[in-house]
Parts: structure tokens; sequence; C-alpha cells
């Protein structure tokens, strides 16, 4: 099993079509112009911290759509990257670098297609209900792992801030009940955005996402209000959107 379909193999149902859309559509941006962008619009752009040209940031962003429309691996992204960069005179990616990027824009990719998935007005209708699953090893943090086996209405607020991934490298997903489902196992059905916890081992959590990852990716609409927007992502954004209605 490669990289990619470790990362999908806890979700069965996830569709590879809507993954790859999603990420085609984002645009590479800088850091600087990243930073600029309102919260809830960032999951729009692409970005990787420390470099600065567009030609290089286009080259991430292409070797990991290429990963995910083809199911490559972490290492095949890493090595083509390092050839691309050291031709352009840059240092290459290390494994961790490599890793990070990898698997927090994959993990975002499948986790928005899942999401739309779950969001078909039939499948709500047969599983209104959404679980949170951590999973809960010595790597999750412990925010995340306070949300681990929470159960919420597939419509509430909850997911507009929960919904992972919550945090690089996140591992975290959401699974759809049934109601039958939920009644036979006995699980509590919350209605409010939980604040604090008390874990297993006894440490006591804040209940939040990590920075930068408290917005819900697959809500946001691909038509942001592009007033003070930065002007290469206004020319990106109208770029794309003259493209898609050609298609």
């Amino acid at each position: 099993m490669n990289e990619v379909e470790s990362v999908i193999s806890r979700n069965k149902e996830i569709t590879f079509e809507e993954a790859v859309e999603y990420f085609r559509g984002k645009i590479p941006v800088t850091a600087k112009q990243f930073s600029e962008i309102a919260a809830e619009y960032q999951s729009l752009a692409f970005t990787v911290s420390g470099y600065t040209k567009v030609q290089v940031l286009k080259k991430f962003h292409d070797e990991l759509l290429r990963a995910i429309e083809e199911g490559e691996t972490m290492r095949s992204f890493r090595d083509r990257m390092n050839g691309f960069l050291e031709a352009q005179g840059y240092e290459g990616i290390t494994n961790f670098q490599a890793d990070n990027i990898f698997r927090t824009n994959i993990q975002t990719a499948y986790q928005v297609g899942h999401y739309r998935q779950m969001t078909d007005p039939d499948v709500l209708k047969l599983r209104p209900y959404w679980i949170y699953d951590a999973v809960n090893d010595t790597s999750t943090r412990p925010s995340h792992l306070a949300m681990d086996g929470r159960v919420f209405p597939a419509d509430s607020p909850v997911w507009d801030t929960w919904y992972p991934p919550n945090g690089f490298r996140c591992r975290c997903t959401v699974r759809s009940l049934s109601k039958r489902q939920v009644e036979q196992r006995g699980l509590k059905v919350e209605t409010e955005n939980p604040k604090a916890a008390e874990l297993r081992d006894g440490r006591f959590v804040n209940i939040l996402p990590d920075p930068s990852f408290s917005t819900n990716p697959a809500k946001v609409q691909f038509t942001p209000d592009l007033k003070g927007y930065p002007e290469t992502l206004k020319k990106a954004f109208e770029r794309s959107v003259k493209a898609k209605d050609k298609q």
C-alpha cells in the first residue's frame, strides 16, 4: 500500500475525482500573499513556506496534484521536487518537510472529497450523524484526542471548525452514522461545540484545532469577494474561473 492509499484507506467511499477537483482549483501564492488572505478563504490558496517564486510554488502544486491523480508515494514526490529545486539552485527538501507538505495537502484534498460525498442529500437521509475519529495513538495531539468518538448531527456548526485535517500532518477523519448505529452503540449526540475536556490519562485540555486549521475547507465556495486581495491572487482566480467556464 503506498502513501496516498494509506491516507485514504480509512475511508473507502472517498471519491478521487472530487479530491482532484478541489486540489486542482487551489492557487499557488507566496507566504506573504497567503497571510493577506482572509482566513476563511485560505484553503483556496496553496503555498509552501520558504519559497517566493511562483514558478517553484506552481511546481510543488503540480507535483502534489500528480500524486493525488496517480496515487504516487511521498518518496516519488520528494525525489521529483528535489531534482527540480536543485536544478533551480535551491537545496532539496528534507524528509520531514516532504512528509509535512505531502501529508497535509493530500489529506486535505481527500477529506474534502469525503465531505462532499457525506453531504449528498441521499446519504444524509440515511446517515444524519457524524463521529470524529482520531487515530488515538501516542502521536495524536491532545486536543484532537479530546474530540475522538464525539458525535454531532451532520449539519452541526461544530464541523465548520472541526472538520479535518485540523493541523499539519493531521490524520483524523470523520465517519457518518445512521440513527440505528448511534442507538445500537449507545452513543451520545452532542449539540454544543466542546470547549475543554479531561483525557483518560488525566490531562485537561482546551479543545481547539491547531492554528490556521479552524475552518472547513470543503465548505468554502470558490466565489470569494476579491476586494483587497493581492493582485496576483485576484488575476489567478479570474483566469481559473474563465478556464473552468470553457470546460
